[in-house]
């Protein structure tokens, strides 16, 4: 399979608005991070180390893909254009420290885009599998599986006392990352999330925006992680992770509950303007996009909007992202253009406005 067909699919598995509790968890990632004794880490890699490294882990998955029954594509990303590695950041396919690596460096994707190898990022091996919905546990099993097979054949750096070694020592011990991305309008919309996030916190875990570290919660979409990595087993920083996400996902329906019975009528309004600002605008920011996106998809799972499916907002949710529609553009595009064409895309994808032409006049029968 070609690079071509992970760039131009803005749809992806994690994103079929799946799995349980799917209308508030869109997805479960866990990332395994290891590294291979004998050579140093990335950041201190000769081109000849980091060639070594990818060539003895590449081959060791591709040989296996019958066991793990998944084909992969082997994607080197000296050989991707700047605009195709965003657009890689955007679906979460590879990480912004992989899309700016100068050594040698790849990832190996499945074709259903659930399992991502990379190669060379911060540490020699980071795993990471994404599902739809809350599925902490069958996400870990396709993880540990992979590791399992990669470290029965490759020499793993790993100490009795402290674990699997990594270059961050934040990521030593497990080297388990395992997070949640939800999507919390309601506890927004009634101002509980500072106090949550500081409550999270207090329990060893962090809160982030949609993109990880450093960025924004855009359309009221958080990642939930687990900070740390060392002293606990693998089995109880999952248990943990998964009790206060349903803790969160309990908080979050008591809000939308509250929002319909206090004010029904302006919550309603507030939701189908932004339904009617999707399929009628003609220029559309990231943010108002990001914005309008969380209100319709809060209308559908209160059940108050019918006829749009969760699958395309979660697929809008990509492509409005610069690096994807500068990639379905064809060419490269200035930030008003991309306001145009992110609005044009909205309404081809909601296929609401078929009475308007492209001049915005209404067709009449003749």
């Amino acid at each position: 399979m070609t690079i071509e067909r992970f760039l131009n699919n803005s749809a992806t598995s994690w994103m079929a608005g799946e799995g349980e509790h799917a209308d508030i968890v869109m997805s479960t990632r866990i990332r395994l991070a290891r590294n291979l004794t004998g050579f140093r880490f990335p950041l201190s890699f000769t081109e000849n180390e980091a060639l070594q490294v990818d060539q003895a882990i590449s081959s060791v998955l591709l040989d296996a893909e019958a066991e793990l029954e998944s084909t992969f594509s082997y994607i080197d990303i000296k050989e991707v254009s700047t605009l195709n590695r965003q657009v890689l950041v955007e679906k979460h396919l590879i990480s912004p420290k992989l899309a700016n690596s100068e050594i040698v460096g790849s990832v190996l994707l499945s074709n259903d885009e659930s399992v991502s190898v990379m190669i060379n990022e911060e540490d020699h091996i980071r795993i990471q599998c994404i599902y739809p919905g809350l599925q902490f546990h069958e996400a870990w099993r396709q993880a540990d599986k992979i590791d399992d097979i990669l470290e029965k054949q490759l020499p793993y750096a790993f100490d009795e006392q402290f674990g699997y070694l990594t270059s961050c020592p934040t990521n030593t011990g497990t080297g388990l990352r395992a997070s949640v991305m939800m999507h919390l309008p309601a506890l927004t919309m009634t101002n509980q999330m500072n106090r949550i996030v500081t409550a999270i916190t207090r329990l060893g875990m962090v809160v982030r925006g949609i993109y990880g570290e450093g960025s924004e919660a855009l359309g009221n979409i958080y990642q939930m992680s687990n900070q740390t990595t060392l002293g606990k087993s693998e089995e109880d920083i999952l248990t943990d992770l998964q009790s206060v996400t349903e803790q969160i996902i309990k908080k979050e329906r008591e809000a939308r509950a509250a929002l319909i019975h206090t004010r029904p009528n302006v919550l309603e309004d507030r939701l189908y303007r932004s339904l009617g600002v999707l399929t009628y605008a003609r220029l559309l920011t990231t943010e108002e996009a990001g914005r309008c996106l969380s209100d319709v998809r809060l209308g559908i799972d209160l059940g108050l909007i019918k006829g749009v499916k969760v699958a395309i907002l979660n697929e809008c949710m990509m492509f409005m992202q610069p690096g994807f529609l500068q990639k379905y553009a064809g060419v490269p595009l200035q930030l008003e253009e991309r306001d145009v064409f992110r609005a044009k895309l909205f309404r081809e994808r909601l296929q609401v406005n078929n009475n308007i032409d492209d001049e915005g006049e209404e067709i009449h029968d003749v």
